[in-house]
């Protein structure tokens, strides 16, 4: 495949620390994070290092709680040219949310992400992709708010999160119009498998995603969305110890190896925001 023909995807960080992940949630409480070591800053200085020496454009979804305390790291993503989304305020589920409590995280989070940057917030991310058939009503609410798209559902089977039987790609919500841009998959035998980062990148070899990701750009004709978060380039973070053997192999597992992979993924594939690949391509088409 030639680099002229290739199809862009979508490069997306979920902007938050160590601390803050749903995996620690049992361990480690929002009212403690102000005492922990926040190392976001200079994992995103990295981040941003890599995207810019690489050529990388993409999409930061980040958390409000953050952009409260980081303001100058809010305008250095939108001065170098990246997307920035809203990840919610403080990385709370969907599914533990009311309808009403939802929409006033999402409106906080919006006005405070665009008071910060002077950009438009036009995407939202929930915390660990927890809108699901159960709840759709959450779409609504980010139409509602001012939101263009969503990137919240993952259509595969998780012990936290998942929709299934949701599409694969980029669709819209029938009741509001709200593009929702799920997080991708790939097929083999009927079955569907993620390929889309997180820990999976990190768990298996860098070729079986290579594999993936090209066989849906190529077979699907589609472009793909990928997602990493900052700790995880971060292998000296420090080690969390009241965690169950699940949540310690999801999180810690081969982050000494997910700089270098990384750097493989931007030379192997061309990446984009989100907005220009799912909202402007599409207007462009049409």
């Amino acid at each position: 495949m030639s680099g002229d023909h290739r199809l862009i995807n979508a490069m997306t960080v979920d902007v938050e620390d160590y601390f803050q992940v749903s995996a620690f949630e049992r361990s480690i409480r929002p009212e403690d994070w102000d005492r922990m070591e926040c190392r976001v800053e200079r994992n995103m200085d990295r981040i941003l290092s890599l995207f810019d020496a690489h050529g990388v454009r993409g999409t930061f979804f980040m958390l409000g709680w953050l952009a409260e305390r980081y303001p100058q790291l809010v305008r250095r993503i939108v001065d170098n040219g990246h997307e920035l989304a809203s990840h919610g305020y403080a990385h709370v589920r969907v599914t533990q949310q009311r309808p009403d409590e939802f929409r006033r995280d999402v409106v906080r989070t919006k006005k405070l992400l665009e008071d910060i940057s002077g950009r438009s917030v036009r995407g939202y991310r929930a915390a660990s992709y927890s809108i699901g058939a159960d709840n759709l009503w959450a779409l609504d609410i980010l139409r509602e708010a001012g939101h263009d798209y969503s990137s919240s559902i993952y259509p595969i089977v998780h012990d936290l999160y998942g929709w299934p039987s949701a599409p694969r790609f980029a669709f819209h919500y029938q009741k509001t119009g709200l593009l929702e841009i799920p997080v991708t998959t790939v097929t083999l035998f009927n079955w569907k498998f993620t390929c889309g980062g997180g820990g999976y990148f990190r768990l298996l070899p860098y070729p079986v995603s290579r594999w993936a990701l090209r066989r849906v750009n190529e077979r699907d004709r589609e472009p793909c969305v990928f997602y990493f978060h900052p700790w995880e380039i971060d292998a000296t973070q420090p080690r969390q110890r009241r965690l169950s053997l699940k949540s310690r192999f999801r999180h810690y597992l081969n982050l000494d190896r997910m700089e270098a992979r990384l750097i493989r993924l931007f030379g192997d594939f061309r990446w984009g925001r989100m907005d220009h690949v799912f909202l402007e391509s599409r207007k462009t088409a049409a």
